[in-house]
């Protein structure tokens, strides 16, 4: 667990062995593995930011996982509140690990080798998914149906952020990553950025058809990597490190997306693999939970403004909107605009 770099958060067995007496595991630890680390410090040499997640073996076949998180998005009143949640769903059926408590509370706070940290403990669930295929999406689906069933059902709230609301910053699509880039996109072509906006508008405002209706706590990041799947074949969850209110509508549709386009999926699926994972996806939460007649209405605006404006497309791929025009490009620049005015038409209706 050590490093040879000056500034990076460590703990020893010692650290431990007193997090877990403090959450009512006595038996000391057999073995301590890395699972995750995020490394603030190559950015700022000065920060004590911290997330790290290890694995405790204490034997017998009994593991644990315990998170260690000091961020300025994750306040120890977050990280409670959404570790209440995930016990609450625990509590009523879903496939997600146990957490622990200590003194009433799921997380609590430490200071170690001079950073201060949150703590939460929960078991080690084995069998993670790494690849989707269209058996896993329709589980995942329900699961998903279920979780939001038990949110609205127990009016449960987690008042943080989350990545995939389409009214906000979120991880799946930027208009921001667009319109950014006004000045030199008029130059470029004009009456085609005008028709852009125009469409962008139309997709938006039917969207916000759901602005006003309550928001639910979700678990906010389904993913392949955080999925498992049992030994009996259920689909299980774990990591609520995104969890926060989200519409439940918006949150279902903006994680079938997302579990079509950026996970892993078998090589026998071919070119129409995301229309294949997202209607099993779909599908299966539909099964639980049917969407209305305008929820149906307002899913093809959603996914075409999705589409048009995919965050990598948008701002992070190397061949991106923004990398374009940062290259003073009018002809790749141009093409862009062309290829998302193009999506901006294509109104999928939800998947039967």
């Amino acid at each position: 667990m050590n490093s040879d770099q000056t500034n990076v958060f460590t703990v020893c067995e010692s650290d431990i062995r007193v997090v877990l007496s403090d959450f009512g595991i006595e038996t000391g630890p057999l073995l301590i593995q890395e699972l995750q680390r995020s490394h603030y410090e190559k950015n700022d040499p000065t920060t004590r930011e911290v997330r790290l997640i290890v694995k405790v073996d204490i034997g017998n076949g009994r593991s644990f996982v315990i998170r260690f998180k000091n961020e300025t998005n994750a306040p120890i009143e977050t990280i409670e509140a959404q570790s209440r949640f995930a016990a609450l769903l625990y509590a009523q059926g879903i496939e997600t690990p146990q957490n622990y408590l200590s003194n009433g509370s799921y997380a609590r706070k430490y200071s170690i080798n001079g950073y201060n940290v949150t703590a939460t403990v929960e078991d080690f669930k084995a069998g993670e998914l790494h690849i989707v295929d269209e058996e896993t999406a329709e589980k995942t689906g329900e699961l998903l149906a279920r979780m939001h069933e038990i949110a609205e059902r127990n009016d449960w709230h987690v008042k943080s952020p989350v990545l995939f609301d389409p009214l906000a910053d979120n991880d799946l699509f930027s208009y921001d990553g667009f319109i950014k880039h006004e000045a030199y996109l008029r130059t470029v072509d004009e009456p085609l950025f005008i028709k852009i906006v125009r469409e962008h508008s139309i997709l938006d405002q039917a969207v916000r058809s759901f602005e006003t209706e309550p928001r639910y706590a979700v678990q906010g990041d389904i993913s392949d990597c955080n999925l498992y799947r049992t030994e009996d074949g259920r689909i299980g969850i774990f990591d609520f490190n995104w969890c926060g209110d989200n519409n439940l509508f918006y949150d279902a549709v903006m994680q079938a997306i997302f579990e079509s386009t950026l996970m892993d999926y078998p090589e026998e699926m071919g070119e129409n693999r995301e229309r294949l994972i997202l209607t099993a996806f779909l599908r299966g939460y539909r099964r639980i939970r049917p969407f209305t007649e305008e929820q149906n209405a307002v899913f093809p605006s959603l996914h075409a403004l999705v589409s048009a404006f995919e965050y990598g497309d948008m701002v992070s791929k190397k061949q991106s909107l923004a990398k374009a025009v940062e290259s003073r490009d009018p002809v790749a620049t141009r093409q862009w605009m062309v290829t998302i005015y193009r999506r901006e038409q294509v109104l999928l209706p939800m998947p039967i």
